[in-house]
């Protein structure tokens, strides 16, 4: 299999050796690697796409205030501070540390991800990709691990050859 690059995230669809059910693997720099149940997968994708509107609508604020209202950047600043604190807190297990930024300097919405020493900005088009990549890797968890349930009720074929049939599925989707 292909490793990501020092700066790449990657998630991919398992079932999880031990307990068969569906889960995905999350792999980012080199040779780091987590399995992840599909509410924290589907969770994190949620919040990605939530954190890329809430970018956009703060840059959408600051120019409103900045250019209609005439707010300098100290007004600026506790207004966007009070409207982030009304912003529902994210619920449930995430994968990943994800902030919604707006660059104040840039004019640009930013999302911003971690997981331990990694670090990334995206735009909010590049976080809602990367969701709708986490959200199809669930959905093809949940699949192949009942696709290995049926495949195991049928004694002409040996966990090997289960195990062959997914390793050929998953190198046709790359």
């Amino acid at each position: 299999m292909n490793q990501p690059a020092d700066d790449a995230v990657w998630i991919r669809s398992i079932v999880h050796h031990h307990t068969g059910r569906p889960a995905c693997m999350l792999s980012w720099g080199p040779g780091k690697e987590a399995a992840l149940t599909i509410d924290q997968t589907l969770t994190t994708a949620r919040d990605l796409m939530a954190a890329a509107a809430a970018a956009e609508s703060d840059i959408a604020l600051i120019e409103h205030l900045r250019q209609d209202i005439k707010a300098d950047d100290t007004v600026l600043g506790g207004m966007l501070l009070a409207v982030r604190g009304r912003r529902p807190a994210p619920a449930g297990p995430v994968a990943l540390r994800i902030e919604a930024v707006a660059g104040a300097k840039t004019g640009l919405p930013i999302v911003r991800i971690g997981r331990g020493s990694l670090r990334a900005d995206l735009t909010p088009d590049e976080a809602r990709t990367m969701a709708q990549n986490w959200i199809e890797a669930a959905a093809a968890a949940q699949i192949d691990a009942r696709l290995r349930y049926v495949l195991g009720e049928y004694d002409q074929l040996t966990p090997d050859d289960i195990d062959e049939i997914f390793v050929r599925l998953q190198s046709v989707q790359r």
